[in-house]
């Protein structure tokens, strides 16, 4: 999940406004980025386009209230069009409907799944992750977004499924494309990515949703190219055709949209690999969104994460039972959120609302906007989730951080996203034993607990790696309200990349409410890169290598 440092300052004028004056503005903008990406997201993933508007109503009038991320914005999201697509297509065995509704069945069994981890306090699931899996898993599912939707962006049916596949076929695609279709496509990438560039040096710019840029000039486009009739145009001495079918597909009434779903196939091993999927990809992405927003809130609240993910999955029984996608706690929109000036859970409810009146009292509205303006917005989308700034990133902080990153997208791309995360795990694991970890102490961490009257002391004398954080975490939050901590890594053999990262930001997070997290023993450690966060291996006595 990534999210930017947003540059959120409240103006004298903002601070004398009563608090739902601004959370009903930064909804209303919301709103205008969250409609087109809802209905995008939804199509991609092989939901009925009302599905993803339903989801995020859900969000925002339901979850908002539940949960305990204020700023964060819940709805649909980008990162689970794989598991939904997937779901649909092999639930489904070739009938859409029947595997829209066994997906359906699928999201429900996972929300319970997901109140479950929350009654067991798993919100710290989030810190299980290494960086480079989530990382690499993440690319994976850009890569795929892409690799679909460039073929809807170029009005070009392909034939491949895969998105190997998929990414193969592009160059025929572009040879055949629709150039009406890939007009709008092409000015919507052109908005986006110009969008992206300028809002860095044009202040002003960053108030304006590209999205809503993408769409007044996509729907007159649409208008003018006459997509509501189905017809033939002659270009270059070629014969293409054109029709709704490039256009969105909206129910008039939206109480006609709600489908419940199937639970046929959920104890099925298809079905079961669908449930796991949902509930811990969805439920990861949705606990690092709200960390990360809440290293970005200005009051510097912190959220209950066991309590949040208790109201994502009540979200997700909910939006489930009424035919809707699976739903997370977003980082685009949250950040846009916050960039707003959002102050409370507020902002989330009137962005729900807003969807709910426009769907209700204008869906002829939304029938008006081109698929290939959504596609435009999902490849944008695809490609920041793929950026290959994340690989530089991940060549920073060590090669081996590379290598994990690379294995997990190769083996998405290649199988799916289960056996992906799975294979970059392993690979991981793999890595901390041929750097000295045995295997009892990758899960079973040496740790010697020293409390005094002003401080408390951990010493690890084993390794600290990914799979035995949970139990050092442990250890930290009894320890919560101690003025100061000192976790001493003198006799730890190894400290991985992900335990370096944990740290630091529980030092930020503790200086924050005016305590201290130190970190202490690190001085005859080497670096495997000069990064300040990178992995570090205790050096024979006399070769202190690279040091912190």
């Amino acid at each position: 999940m990534r999210a930017t440092q947003s540059n959120v300052s409240h103006s004298p004028e903002t601070q004398g406004q009563a608090p739902w004056k601004q959370d009903l503005v930064s909804g209303f903008l919301v709103f205008l980025l969250a409609l087109p990406l809802c209905l995008g997201i939804a199509m991609a993933s092989g939901f009925p386009p009302v599905a993803g508007i339903l989801t995020a109503v859900v969000g925002g009038l339901l979850s908002s209230w539940a949960g305990s991320a204020r700023l964060t914005i819940k709805g649909p999201a980008a990162g689970l069009i794989v598991i939904a697509l997937g779901a649909v297509t092999e639930l489904g065995g070739g009938d859409g409907v029947l595997g829209y509704r066994r997906a359906l069945g699928t999201i429900v069994v996972a929300a319970c799944l997901q109140m479950l981890f929350a009654a067991l306090r798993a919100g710290r699931l989030g810190d299980l992750f290494p960086s480079a899996v989530v990382h690499g898993m993440l690319a994976a599912i850009g890569v795929t977004i892409c690799a679909r939707q460039v073929h809807v962006l170029l009005g070009v049916t392909p034939v491949a499924r895969a998105p190997l596949g998929l990414l193969a076929e592009v160059p025929a695609s572009v040879a055949r494309l629709n150039p009406e279709i890939a007009l709008i496509g092409g000015l919507g990438l052109v908005l986006l990515f110009g969008h992206a560039a300028l809002s860095q040096r044009v202040t002003w710019l960053r108030r304006i949703p590209a999205p809503l840029l993408v769409l007044a000039v996509a729907v007159p486009l649409g208008l003018g190219f006459d997509l509501e009739h189905a017809h033939t145009f002659t270009f270059s001495h070629a014969v293409f055709t054109v029709g709704p079918n490039h256009l969105v597909n909206l129910p008039s009434n939206l109480l006609t949209a709600l489908t419940f779903p199937d639970f046929s196939g959920v104890l099925s091993v298809l079905g079961l690999k669908y449930v796991v999927m949902f509930a811990l990809v969805g439920s990861v992405e949705s606990l690092l969104t709200v960390k990360a927003v809440d290293l970005l809130d200005p009051e510097q609240r912190r959220s209950d994460l066991d309590k949040d993910l208790f109201a994502t999955g009540l979200g997700n029984l909910v939006a489930g039972l009424l035919g809707g996608l699976p739903m997370i706690s977003e980082v685009v929109r949250s950040s846009a959120n916050l960039s707003q000036g959002a102050r409370s859970r507020l902002s989330n409810f009137f962005h729900g609302l807003f969807l709910l009146l426009f769907v209700a009292f204008a869906p002829g509205l939304i029938h008006r906007i081109p698929l290939a303006a959504l596609a435009s917005m999902l490849i944008f989308t695809g490609f920041r989730l793929a950026s290959p700034g994340e690989l530089v990133k991940a060549y920073r902080v060590g090669a081996e951080q590379v290598l994990i990153f690379c294995v997990t997208l190769v083996v998405t791309l290649a199988t799916d996203l289960l056996v992906g995360v799975a294979a970059g795990i392993v690979l991981k694991a793999g890595v901390h034993l041929v750097n000295g970890a045995s295997p009892r102490e990758m899960f079973r961490p040496d740790i010697d607990e020293q409390v005094s009257a002003d401080r408390v002391v951990l010493r690890v004398r084993s390794a600290a790696v990914f799979t035995n954080f949970l139990a050092f975490k442990t250890l930290l939050d009894r320890h919560a309200q101690a003025q100061r901590i000192e976790v001493d890594l003198t006799e730890a053999r190894l400290v991985d990349h992900t335990v370096m990262q944990r740290l630091h930001e529980l030092e930020v997070e503790r200086a924050r409410e005016g305590r201290q997290l130190k970190v202490l023993g690190l001085e005859r450690h080497r670096g495997l890169s000069s990064h300040p966060l990178s992995a570090r291996k205790k050096a024979p006595a006399g070769d202190l290598g690279l040091t912190p």
